[in-house]
């Protein structure tokens, strides 16, 4: 028994796919990197960029996919992580909106610490005290990057549920995207998402009154900003995740995702020229999210046949 497990962990094809999960996984990164900045450019309110930014890429998709054959019970859970994923979204540019790109991208941060917890919970698995630890140091290090001022304390609560309904989005999509194509499950997401933000939009606006108003029909450069983080940002991005979760646990693609604040932070730097002042703090911050990040990674390649049981 001892030598067969250890010949599947040292089985070629089986670390030929961790590895390709792992490249798909952190182009899906970069590309997510840009989901922020998009929040600053589009000049509309929280519901409108999900609500446009979903009817886009489910058009987009309809185009390619068509409408592939699925069982009833897999498109009610497809459509379900969708609806995870439209308030996600909502809540996310809702912070960013409430405070500022930095703050939304830091609450963004704690995917990994819910993970750690949601996981074990839903699929009765033991309680990994190494996750917890690993999600524990990335927290540390991004409140090292930035000190959450009070100010933005509305903010940064919408940014935590942001986070956790994220977290439960990973964990359902891990399962409800077995044995689907990535192309048609990020479709009927999408469908699913737009019902549901549809539906929630009037009560949320209600509860949570906006600035911008409501448009109806976008136009100038929030139509071609909405139409690349769609086409980039939504489609590319989500594909590679979702393949990227057939191949490596929620936990890890999600701890993954805490390089996405550093990513968006130095995009900020470069397209914006943010004078934020780089200090000491910042690199002991970003340090420890790369090594958080290193050692869950160097954890998973050490064993790919759980990873790849994980993921079936």
């Amino acid at each position: 028994m001892e030598a067969d497990n250890c010949k599947s962990v040292k089985d070629p094809l089986v670390m030929t796919e961790t590895k390709r999960g792992f490249l798909q996984l952190h182009a899906s990164v970069v590309l997510a990197g840009f989901t922020g900045l998009f929040g600053r450019l589009i000049t509309l309110n929280e519901v409108d960029i999900v609500w446009y930014r979903m009817l886009f890429t489910t058009c987009i998709l309809l185009v390619f996919t068509g409408l592939p054959r699925v069982g009833w019970r897999k498109f009610m859970q497809l459509c379900g992580c969708g609806a995870l994923l439209g308030l996600h979204w909502t809540l996310f540019y809702g912070s960013i909106k409430a405070s500022n790109v930095s703050i939304g991208v830091i609450c963004f941060s704690l995917i990994g610490f819910f993970t750690a917890i949601f996981e074990p919970l839903l699929f009765r698995k033991r309680f990994s005290w190494t996750e917890l630890l690993f999600a524990l140091v990335t927290v540390a290090g991004v409140m090292c990057i930035f000190s959450l001022d009070s100010r933005y304390r509305y903010g940064i609560a919408i940014g935590i549920v942001s986070s956790a309904v994220c977290a439960l989005y990973a964990i359902c999509n891990k399962k409800a995207s077995v044995g689907v194509r990535s192309r048609t499950v990020l479709m009927y997401q999408m469908a699913g998402g737009l019902v549901a933000v549809t539906l929630m939009a009037p009560l949320y606006l209600a509860l949570f009154p906006s600035e911008q108003p409501v448009v109806v029909v976008p136009g100038g450069t929030n139509l071609w900003f909405m139409l690349c983080h769609a086409l980039f940002c939504t489609v590319g991005m989500y594909i590679l995740q979702i393949q990227a979760l057939k191949r490596l646990s929620a936990f890890t693609v999600n701890l993954t995702y805490n390089l996405e604040p550093c990513y968006t932070i130095a995009l900020a730097f470069l397209i914006f020229g943010e004078g934020r002042e780089i200090n000491f703090s910042f690199y002991i911050g970003l340090s420890l999210i790369v090594l958080s990040v290193l050692l869950q990674s160097l954890r998973a390649l050490k064993k790919p046949a759980a990873a790849g049981h994980d993921a079936q």
